[in-house]
């Protein structure tokens, strides 16, 4: 009898200590909430996306864009503007010379890209697609390969008045990337230009590809 008794006891301390440490670990496994305060102080691990992978948004009332000239002869340009790539190489729609486009500055919706040979191309067609510029237009511009051999005086002028400041320097194979408008009264602040020098090039004949990005001011109508 008192074996059972202490078979009995023993049974219960089993049981009393498997529902305790039950108890226990579903007590842990709840979810504990910080106060709001506190969940303030904690640092945020959370990827910030900027538009065109810009280095930091831009406000209100502003597009991001961001453009690269071709590298040598080898990788082409590339321009991604409110987050929309417009010429790439993946799109398979940039060429030697100077890539352009359009993007209309109210609304920001893309209205044409080109380009146009500037070692063997017809000149005409530039001078003419740079006279047709519709009026608050946002002009893109990168360079590729060689963007300066058959650039004469009327086309530097035409690039001028959109308000480069490197227009009348392009020569062969130089590097050059720049966001301009038909409107615009003064110099463009967006604009990177790199000289062909033999003695500095980073690639064999040509100058390394250069990077603009930026927040350009929507035009209010």
């Amino acid at each position: 009898f008192a074996g059972a008794l202490r078979f009995l006891a023993l049974i219960f301390a089993l049981i009393t200590t498997w529902i305790f440490i039950r108890s226990y670990i579903s007590l842990n496994m709840k979810t504990i909430r910080l106060p709001r305060w506190l969940v303030a102080l904690v640092p945020s691990t959370a990827v910030v996306r900027t538009k065109c992978g810009l280095t930091k948004p831009c406000p209100e009332e502003f597009f991001a864009f961001k453009i690269s000239s071709g590298a040598a002869n080898v990788v082409g340009p590339t321009m991604c503007f409110e987050n929309q790539v417009i010429m790439s190489p993946v799109k398979n729609n940039v060429g030697r010379g100077l890539n352009i486009a359009l993007v209309n500055g109210t609304s920001g919706m893309v209205l044409t890209q080109k380009c146009f040979d500037m070692y063997s191309g017809d000149m005409k067609l530039l001078v003419k697609f740079l006279k047709e510029i519709p009026v608050g237009m946002l002009v893109l511009v990168a360079s590729y390969d060689d963007p300066g051999t058959k650039m004469d005086n009327e086309i530097r002028k035409l690039l001028s008045d959109l308000g480069s400041s490197y227009a009348n320097q392009l020569g062969f194979r130089d590097s050059w990337v720049f966001v301009g408008a038909k409107d615009l009264k003064n110099k463009s602040p967006f604009e990177q230009f790199l000289k062909n020098s033999p003695g500095k090039n980073k690639y064999d004949g040509w100058p390394e590809l250069l990077e603009l990005e930026g927040c350009v001011p929507r035009k209010i109508p």
